[in-house]
């Protein structure tokens, strides 16, 4: 992949609530990325997101807008059941792509964009944007720095009380659009931030769903899963729509052989064992402007992003399993579609 000197130009596939933010990063580095077109059938939606900037293109149909060309890649800001083709368009016409959570949603649906990945050579970066708070990559820095020795349990929690109705839901009220429940929704972010803290790939899980008050869903509105990783570590999620989370539930927290470590988000507590306890705090960052500047500068600078498909699929693995776990009482192999004994 060659280096690429002159800033990124972007397609913004789907103008919804998400692109505004996706938008809002592209503001804070034009000297990296430039949003040149815009696909949404809703044109008053693209509109919005175009703003001022008249050179900004419009299209109904996004497969419109990559054969039009004058685009380097795509952010794909898709409801759910869209993102598998909207990603293999894409990337057969050889663009890299940005796409918003969850990648996709079936085995299926991986196996071929993997397979287009793996045709093409372009690259596929997750929008994981909590990746991209100062207090996680601190804690990745310390683990990684191995001041915690071996990683034994990884925490994270995502849950905040949502006020959807029926008819704000929407398309996220359907399995068939949104894939499952809170757990394939905002679940994801959780996930993908325990796997990025536990440093391995999962290979079992076990899960509990609930639908303590969002009713009307067809889905879960609260999930608690375990993840086993094939480095040792034990994972822990809890996430929902239902409730706010007690006070003091952390954001994510580890333990190792030599200490712990604990975040609300927006501090750092470690701790070394026979040690006091050492706070950091850090100031909030626009972490959709910092996902956008890392995507722009591992395309221009052929460098591969903090997450790609890969573990984009093995978060969709581990939520899966924990579909099949729920349905069945039983832990799950990921990727074997079938129970095991703990």
């Amino acid at each position: 992949m060659s280096t690429q000197t002159t800033p990124l130009r972007i397609g913004l596939i789907g103008a919804g609530g998400i692109a505004g933010a996706h938008v809002a990063g592209y503001r804070h580095h034009p000297e990296r990325v430039v949003l040149a077109a815009i696909a949404d059938p809703v044109r008053e939606s693209a509109e919005r997101r175009r703003g001022d900037d008249a050179g900004v293109q419009i299209y109904a149909d996004y497969r419109d807008m990559i054969a039009a060309g004058g685009i380097d890649a795509v952010d794909i800001c898709l409801p759910h059941h869209l993102h598998a083709a909207a990603i293999i368009a894409a990337a057969d016409a050889g663009l890299h792509v940005l796409c918003e959570k969850p990648l996709c949603l079936t085995r299926e649906e991986a196996a071929a964009i993997t397979a287009a990945v793996e045709r093409t050579g372009v690259t596929v970066m997750c929008a994981h944007n909590q990746l991209f708070q100062p207090a996680v990559a601190a804690a990745k820095a310390m683990i990684d720095s191995g001041a915690l020795g071996r990683v034994y349990e990884v925490r994270t929690t995502d849950s905040f009380y949502n006020d959807f109705t029926p008819e704000s839901m929407g398309w996220r009220a359907t399995a068939a659009t949104a894939g499952g429940g809170e757990l394939i929704d905002t679940g994801y972010h959780p996930l993908y931030l325990l796997q990025h803290l536990a440093g391995g790939s999962p290979v079992a899980v076990t899960a509990m769903l609930s639908r303590h008050r969002l009713a009307f869903m067809e889905g879960e509105d609260s999930a608690q899963v375990l993840v086993r990783y094939d480095n040792g570590v034990v994972g822990h999620v809890t996430t929902s729509w239902a409730y706010q989370p007690a006070v003091g539930t952390e954001k994510f927290s580890l333990v190792g052989e030599k200490g712990s470590l604990t975040s609300d988000g927006t501090t750092l507590t470690s701790r070394l064992r026979g040690e006091e306890p050492v706070t950091v705090s850090f100031e909030l960052v626009h972490e959709f402007a910092a996902e956008v500047a890392h995507f722009a500068d591992s395309i221009r600078g052929g460098t591969r992003p903090i997450q790609t498909h890969e573990e984009g699929i093995d978060v969709l693995e581990v939520i899966l399993s924990a579909y099949e776990s729920a349905a069945t009482g039983r832990i799950v192999e990921v990727g074997a579609s079938e129970v095991v004994d703990a």
